[in-house]
């Protein structure tokens, strides 16, 4: 529901516009209503849009948020699952899309420095045209931004070998919730000089600062690839058969795991190239054309436990492409099963996932909802999906019960609450479970330095 801004706000917004311009604000409902949400189909109309085109001006925004006592939720392209683009209500969003260059790439020192708005699957072109990628590659990369993987953490299939978003990035600069503009630390592979900032500021969801330029971490492109396709009779086989792929010496760049349930679905939408088993890993690995034998030989070894059904490998581009069909499959099979799902990000030991999975089992029995389980077992990383119908009053009153005993389970096995998604709104609730109360009040105390008004995105990663 539109409502209408407030004496005080009218004076902070006609502020905005005197400062920044006319082209860098919007107050429309259109373009107001386009920004006041994200994939997690929660919505809140901001007060107005702000379109920054370079730091000088998030600054200014920032300052003046702060001197009229107005929140501000910096945005990417919204394809987040939490909530966490979601701006408070009276507040106002900092979409951070028209921030979107690539200032350089440096071969020389395996880096590159971008604006947040920046495309991931954009910059991994511009990489590869210099023989390298950035490691993060969410399933979003389509659309996503640079500035949003940052915000959570983004992952994807590659983390196993080459980590996430954290792991691959140098340095930041960023403006904390006074408008002060900082740089975390230099762009340099290695040191150690102070805290790392860095690593702080990423995944923290926009509550402590603004980015607003980053240096990446790139990695060489492998000269080879192959991936092989394992089936077994059963869960357990499949996730006996991970942590036995985890102990080799060379560590595949990706272990997908998908469970029966997902296949048959799959299955359904995709055709006979879904193959029928009781789960199924698809392991990707790459290196040298001299390497990739020697790899091969091991995963296949790996994988032969008791259990295994079959195993292909393929290393030709359209052979590959054929043996990942049931995972892109998946989704698209997904919508079929009911109306609207909770897709939970959930993390594990490995040793836990034939616990985890037979717990989901009894869950979905217990519940009477479909549980589909999916996701990137190279880190214990599952995507847990509750699919239910809100117009059943039975289903509609299951899945919250049902999504606080999973987190639970995931708690009691030594796991945590998301790898890749982030908290956001949704899982806030659930961060006294997860995170020590000393180091939950510490982490109170880093957004009371770094933001001690409290207007940078409220509401979202720490409980009340």
């Amino acid at each position: 529901m539109d409502v209408n801004p407030s004496p005080h706000q009218t004076r902070f917004l006609d502020a905005l516009q005197a400062s920044l311009g006319a082209d860098v604000i919007r107050r429309d409902q259109d373009s107001r209503h386009a920004h006041g949400g994200d994939d997690s189909t929660r919505h809140q109309l901001p007060l107005a849009v702000l379109l920054p085109v370079d730091a000088d001006q998030v600054v200014a925004a920032v300052r003046l948020c702060r001197e009229h006592g107005i929140a501000l939720t910096a945005r990417g392209a919204g394809t987040g699952t939490t909530g966490a683009a979601v701006p408070a209500r009276g507040s106002v969003v900092l979409s951070l899309a028209r921030m979107d260059r690539i200032v350089r790439i440096d071969p020389g020192q395996r880096l590159a420095v971008v604006q947040p708005g920046v495309i991931n699957a954009r910059l991994q072109e511009a990489a590869a045209d210099h023989g390298f990628f950035w490691a993060p590659d969410p399933a979003s990369a389509q659309t996503c931004t640079i500035g949003g993987n940052l915000a959570c953490n983004a992952g994807g299939p590659r983390t196993v070998k080459y980590g996430a978003t954290r792991d691959n990035v140098l340095a930041l600069t960023a403006v904390d919730g006074q408008g002060r503009r900082f740089q975390s630390t230099r762009p340099l592979s290695k040191q150690a000089t102070g805290y790392d900032l860095t690593r702080l500021l990423v995944g923290s969801e926009g509550t402590l600062a603004v980015i607003v330029e980053a240096a990446l971490k790139l990695t060489p492109l492998p000269q080879a690839r192959a991936v092989l396709q394992a089936r077994f009779d059963d869960i357990a086989a499949a996730t006996h058969a991970v942590g036995r792929l985890l102990a080799c010496a060379q560590t595949p760049a990706a272990v997908e795991f998908l469970d029966g349930k997902s296949l048959r679905l799959a299955r359904r939408h995709g055709g006979d190239v879904v193959p029928e088993a009781g789960a199924l890993l698809l392991i990707q690995i790459e290196g040298s054309a001299a390497d990739l034998a020697g790899q091969a030989a091991a995963v296949a070894e790996a994988v032969r436990v008791r259990g295994l059904a079959g195993l292909d490998e393929a290393r030709e581009p359209q052979h590959q492409e054929r043996l990942w069909a049931a995972r892109r499959a998946l989704s698209p099979a997904l919508r079929s099963v009911a109306p609207k799902k909770i897709n939970e990000d959930v993390v594990v030991p490995i040793p836990a996932l034939p616990e985890l999975t037979v717990f989901l089992d009894r869950l979905e029995r217990d519940s009477g909802l479909t549980i589909v389980c999916f996701g990137h077992a190279g880190n214990g990383n599952l995507h847990v999906n509750l699919m239910y119908d809100p117009a059943d009053a039975a289903q509609a009153t299951a899945a919250p019960l049902a999504l606080a005993q999973l987190f639970e389970k995931v708690v009691a096995l030594g796991g945590t609450l998301s790898g890749e998604h982030g908290i956001g709104l949704s899982k806030r609730p659930f961060m006294p479970l997860a995170v020590d109360p000393v180091a939950l009040s510490l982490m109170r105390g880093l957004k009371q330095v770094f933001d001690p008004d409290g207007i940078l995105n409220p509401g979202k990663v720490l409980p009340d």
